[in-house]
């Protein structure tokens, strides 16, 4: 998985958890901007290059 010490995602890589990810800056600034991702989808291209994801709101699945 493609991801630097900061838990960051680069874009294409497969989702391991559905969640809400931000889109983060090329020097790990916050951007405010999410998208919403599912487990085993890739992550969206980003705006900009050498931006990245970063999960910040996992998806909480309920029991049956």
């Amino acid at each position: 998985m493609s991801t630097n010490s900061n838990n960051q995602l680069r874009a294409g890589v497969i989702a391991r958890q559905s969640g809400q990810y931000e889109i983060v800056g090329p020097r790990g600034g916050r951007t405010g901007d999410e998208r919403t991702v599912t487990r085993g989808e890739p992550l969206p291209p980003t705006p900009k290059p050498r931006m990245s994801y970063k999960l910040v709101d996992a998806t909480k699945h309920g029991k049956r």
